[in-house]
């Protein structure tokens, strides 16, 4: 089984970057859900010897670079769709919540990955079962965190138009920065993420949800 698991198993960590052996306490539903399959999948293996991966996803982004699929959640909640419809008009703003964080521009701090790169590690990790069945974890990340705001203005950026902002307080359940440590992944899977700069993201984003418009 290849497991689509996520960072938010990790929490609010103490140490950044996170390594996956870094302690995984949870502070939200999403991840606390994720966290009891990962262990599930642990006790299936003891139990029925079944072998798993979990994929330790940060945070995904980005669409095809063919324009063919793209993200699209109802209702939506990621940041780079919500901010590219607000250009687009199909809603009045989006809300940023949380200006005080402990960060540079003092808003939350995330580890965006393409879409492509994250499929690509789905075929390596189903190679390398064929070439020995062990069950493992990796994260999925750039070891690069980019803030809210940095998104916003990579938005405007590409493309051409202003961002309208509302700036709202924060919410509970959101660490202030999640940046991943992939070298496991590197090593092990010979994965590198090669889509997940931040423009390419961005764009890829944008081409596919002006198309749709």
């Amino acid at each position: 089984i290849v497991f689509s698991s996520t960072c938010a198993t990790f929490g609010e960590p103490s140490v950044l970057p996170i390594t996956e052996l870094t302690e995984q306490s949870p502070i939200n539903p999403y991840g606390r859900s994720k966290l009891m399959i990962e262990q599930i999948l642990k006790d299936y293996e003891t139990a029925y010897n079944i072998k798993h991966v979990s994929l330790r996803y940060f945070n995904a982004a980005g669409a095809d670079s063919e324009r063919e699929i793209g993200e699209n959640h109802t209702p939506e909640t990621h940041l780079i769709p919500l901010a590219i419809d607000s250009v687009l008009g199909k809603r009045e703003n989006i809300t940023v919540f949380g200006t005080d964080y402990d960060t540079p521009d003092g808003t939350a701090i995330r580890d965006y990955i393409h879409v492509t790169d994250l499929a690509d590690a789905h075929v390596r990790a189903l190679q390398m079962f064929e070439e020995k069945r062990e069950s493992d974890q990796f994260n999925l990340g750039t070891g690069t965190g980019t803030s809210v705001q940095e998104i916003i203005d990579m938005v405007a950026q590409v493309s051409g138009k202003k961002v309208p902002v509302v700036y709202g307080r924060k919410r509970v359940g959101d660490p202030p920065a999640l940046i991943a440590d992939a070298m496991k992944a590197h090593d092990t899977l010979g994965w590198q993420p090669t889509y997940s700069g931040l423009e390419m993201i961005v764009k890829t984003a944008w081409n596919w949800h002006s198309r749709q418009h």
